[in-house]
This record gives C-alpha cells, structure tokens and sequence, in this order.
C-alpha cells in the first residue's frame, strides 16, 4: 500500500503556494476568515474542475464521501456548501486572476523552444473570445440581449504550447475590437486576428508598437493597389500586392501602407482575402498563419468540453469570474505538469487521468504512464467464472 500523498495533493504540489499566500495577503482575501481560507477554497473549485462536479451539492457530498482523506488533500475542516458559496461571493476574483497569470508566465517559460508547425522567431499569438450564456433571471448583471445574459471571454493564445497569455472576461455586451484598447502590445510579435478586429485605427497603434497583424479584409474595405509582387498561383496564392485605403475615415485612421494577400483554398475552393502590415514573410507564411489562428478556437472548445465554465457554483460576478479564472488555472497547471513530467500525453488524458484517480496514493507519474498496474489472478481462485458456458 502506498503511504505517500494523494494524487490530487500531488497535484497541488505544483503549484507556487507561497505567490498564492502573497496575493491573498495583498487583496485581504483571509481578513476575518474562520472556516474556508483563500487556498482551501481555490483547492476545493480545483478538485471540482479535475473531477467534474455539477453542483455545490455535488462536491459537497463527493468530499463528504472521502472525510478520511481530506486532511491530506490540504483541508483542514469538513466541505460546506454554504461555506463554499460565501467564500466564492466574497473573496474577490482577483485573487484568482493575478495567481493565474503567475501560472501563465510559469507555462510559457516551458513551452518557450515549442513549435506550432511554422517556423518563425517572432511570439505568435491569436486573438478571440467565446461567449458563455447565463441565465437572466440569475445573472441580470451580465445582461447580454433583452432575453439572456452572457460574459465573453476574450483570449490573446500564444500558439506555442496553446497557453493563453492574456484573458479578458467582460459582459457579453463588449465588442471585440475593445479588447485592443486594453491589450498589452508586445514589439515584433505577430497578432493573428480575425475580421472582428477590423477596426484601422486600433490596427494603426498596434502597428506603432512595431508589433506585426495579420486579419481578414471586409467585402466593403476601399483599397487601392499600390504595386504588385509576383506570386506562384500553383501554392493557391492568386496576387500579393501592397495597398493604400482610401476610405473616408480608414485613410486617415491607417495612413500608411498594407499587403493585401489574396488566398483561394484548395479544399474548399473559397478565396480568402489577408490584411497584414509584415512584409518580409512570404506570403503562404501569412496564409498559414491564419490557419493557425484555428487554434484559439479549438482552446475555448476544449476548455467548454472539459472544464466547468458553463455550468456556475454562484450567481454573483465574482463568483462567476472567480469559477473562470480557476478554471483557466487549472488548465494551465495540467500543461505544467505535462511539460515538467515529460509525459507523452494529451491534456484530456490527463484530465481523464486525474478525475478517476485523485484519491488514489501512487507516484503522480506512474499513474500518468499507467506503469505498476499489473492484473493479477490466482491460479487457484475459488470465485467462479460468470461467463463460462
């Protein structure tokens, strides 16, 4: 029998505690707290994403189920529901976001020499959001339509390892194209976007920043062909050409000049024109680069899938934004774990992994690895066999 931790302590281990303590310390976060500090809540809405719980009710009774085992998850006092959802109305959010952007950094320091299928020295992200439907009559403070509330969660992916490393969560009312105001521009790095984004003065700043963006053009976008440069029709590529708006306003908001790609699919037979400011990658480069952008797409999926952000333990913004920031934490710790255990997996496996097996007390890696699991029966078993005939 093995006497050492709990995989979900395991777990836990990795995760930088005292940042964690030094932020709550910051927010106030344990001030007059008796029951339930800041990491034993982030602890317990940990287990609920790793073990897919529904309800406060349902981790409730699950680590109810467990009691014996509970002091060596890091709880030191039995799981309340009611305990849990004062905690997630009150601690503030925030506490939550800062120790996930700590993790964030950590990640993408692991997953820096990583490759995304294209080979380029320059940072490459993707930018996009995923809009979550709430309920009205639950969360009137999200109003979305006259109907139904949402959030939108707006994410900036580093195409290097899938980590995100800037998320935005704001009622489903913010435009996309806000997002920019807020984004922190990284000089010479490549911001992958789609026509949500179009917006030529905000184009024009991230341009001033000596950051690079590659975007689709609107049917409506006035352009003038400045010059064209010779293009290989056989790689889809149909013209390559540098360009000037001349819109009303688009002239005056973006005065310098762009690269107007045009691209015709081979699979779907679609022509798909590109607006870019970068002019030394070639052009199937930038077209590939759009294609990668497919992947912040796929992020918002699998974290819907897999991940509790549809379903809320709280109704209040601050317990929704605390549940999403956790949740994105999460994530990011499994690519850690992924990453510094070396383990050939995907991060759905693990997930499966850790959900089936977070009460079980085995190193962390053997039972990513499945090793030591071996079935044994006697030879001279007395139990009969059911399904002989």
């Amino acid at each position: 029998m093995n006497i050492g931790k709990t995989l979900f302590a395991q777990l836990m281990d990795f995760l930088p505690w005292t940042t964690f303590t030094r932020i709550v310390d910051r927010h106030g976060g344990d001030r007059y707290v008796k029951l339930l500090a800041c990491t034993e809540q982030f602890r317990v809405m940990a287990f609920a994403q790793l073990t897919y719980r529904e309800s406060l009710r349902d981790i409730e009774a699950c680590l109810s189920a467990q009691a014996a085992k509970l002091y060596h998850m890091g709880f030191r006092h039995a799981i309340k529901r009611s305990t849990l959802a004062d905690a997630n109305e009150t601690r503030d959010w925030r506490i939550h976001a800062e120790f996930a952007q700590c993790l964030i950094v950590q990640a993408r320091k692991l997953y820096l020499g990583d490759r995304f299928g294209i080979e380029l020295e320059h940072t490459t992200y993707a930018l996009d959001s995923t809009t979550i439907d709430l309920c009205l009559s639950l969360f009137p403070w999200a109003l979305f339509r006259t109907t139904k509330s949402a959030v939108k969660m707006h994410t900036l992916l580093d195409l290097r390892g899938n980590i995100p490393s800037f998320i935005h969560i704001s009622d489903g009312k913010l435009s996309d194209v806000k997002v920019l105001d807020v984004l922190v521009l990284e000089a010479g790095a490549i911001y992958v976007m789609d026509r949500g984004y179009l917006d030529f003065a905000r184009l024009y700043v991230l341009h001033q920043a000596h950051a690079f963006f590659v975007t689709r053009a609107t049917s409506n976008t006035q352009l003038r062909r400045v010059y064209s440069a010779p293009v290989d029709r056989g790689t889809g590529i149909i013209c390559d050409q540098t360009v000037a708006l001349t819109g009303t306003t688009s002239r005056t908001d973006y005065p310098e000049h762009l690269r107007r790609i045009r691209f015709k699919d081979p699979e779907t037979g679609k022509a798909l024109v590109f607006l870019t400011n970068n002019f030394t990658l070639p052009a199937t480069t930038i077209c590939a680069l759009y294609k990668a952008r497919w992947q912040v797409e796929l992020f918002f999926k699998w974290i819907k899938q897999h991940l509790r952000i549809k379903r809320f333990f709280g109704t209040t913004e601050n317990a929704v934004k605390s549940q999403i920031w956790i949740a994105v934490s999460v994530y990011v710790l499994v690519a850690i774990v992924k990453k510094r255990l070396n383990l050939d997996v995907s991060l759905y496996t693990l997930l499966q992994i850790c959900s089936v097996t977070r009460f079980e007390k085995m190193p962390l890696q053997q039972a990513f690895l499945g090793r030591g699991h071996t079935s044994e029966q006697s030879n001279d078993c007395n139990q009969p066999n059911l399904f002989a005939f």
